[in-house]
């Protein structure tokens, strides 16, 4: 047998916001370190794709908008007990600051920051996370490193939820539940390919990063897997930047 400190094998790992993107690559490559999975997202048919793409047996999926306080329930009462949980599921919202509105902060809070702290808490009130598990935020360069034009609430949002993480890290260390966060800059999603941006756009902006290219879902995928495993055992409260280097300059 090889030595392999990264391994997942015999944890349950919950995801959400596996039907694309980001935690689409966390699921895939979660279980080929060999943990078994619980996916969670809103499109129904991109969350088959994501299981039927899963390697190994036994894992669940559970269809369900974060945004809607009865599938947050119905999530908590279908989870098994986990090792671990990779908050993924957010949705990205660029308006001018002075645009503004109560609707549009409650849509986005709502998504980004109350459902990754809500479902937390209760899975921890009905003791489905077990000692010595790992919380993963997906989290951003933006709000907590800087932003861009017309990502106010989206910055908030993540800044809220690595202010969340270092208090839950201290909340819950004394039951050996370690949390931490991923801060990527841009990765290449299908956010990327939704037409908002020319090609000649994208290259540009990518050659202002020092390794000349935005990052890949797997890279941050990597980095989940790290957080999840035993190899971790001694991180919490940290925010793991991957960023190709754009906040260097």
């Amino acid at each position: 047998m090889v030595y392999n400190p990264f391994s997942l094998e015999n944890k349950t790992v919950f995801v959400t916001g596996a039907s694309s993107g980001i935690g689409k690559a966390i699921a895939i490559e979660c279980s080929k370190m060999g943990a078994q999975m619980v996916i969670t997202g809103r499109n129904g048919a991109r969350l088959n794709e994501t299981f039927q793409a899963l390697e190994g047996e036994g894992h669940l999926k559970i269809e369900a908008d974060l945004s809607k306080e009865q599938d947050i329930r119905n999530v908590i009462e279908l989870l098994p007990q986990v090792d671990g949980i990779v908050h993924c599921a957010g949705i990205i919202m660029q308006v001018p600051f002075s645009f503004t509105t109560k609707e549009r902060l409650d849509a986005i809070f709502s998504v980004n920051f109350n459902a990754p702290a809500l479902i937390s808490q209760q899975l921890l009130k009905h003791k489905k996370i077990n000692k010595c598990a790992s919380i993963v935020f997906i989290s951003s360069i933006s709000g907590v490193m800087g932003t861009l034009p017309g990502l106010s609430l989206y910055s908030a949002t993540k800044g809220a939820v690595n202010g969340l993480a270092k208090g839950m890290a201290v909340d819950l260390a004394p039951l050996k539940i370690r949390v931490n966060c991923i801060n990527p800059a841009m990765i290449q999603t299908a956010l990327l390919d939704a037409g908002t941006i020319t090609e000649d756009q994208y290259e540009e902006d990518a050659l202002k990063y020092p390794l000349k290219r935005y990052g890949q879902p797997e890279e941050v995928a990597y980095a989940a897997i790290y957080l999840l495993s035993d190899a971790s055992a001694w991180v919490t409260g940290s925010n793991l930047l991957i960023d190709g280097g754009i906040t260097l300059v």
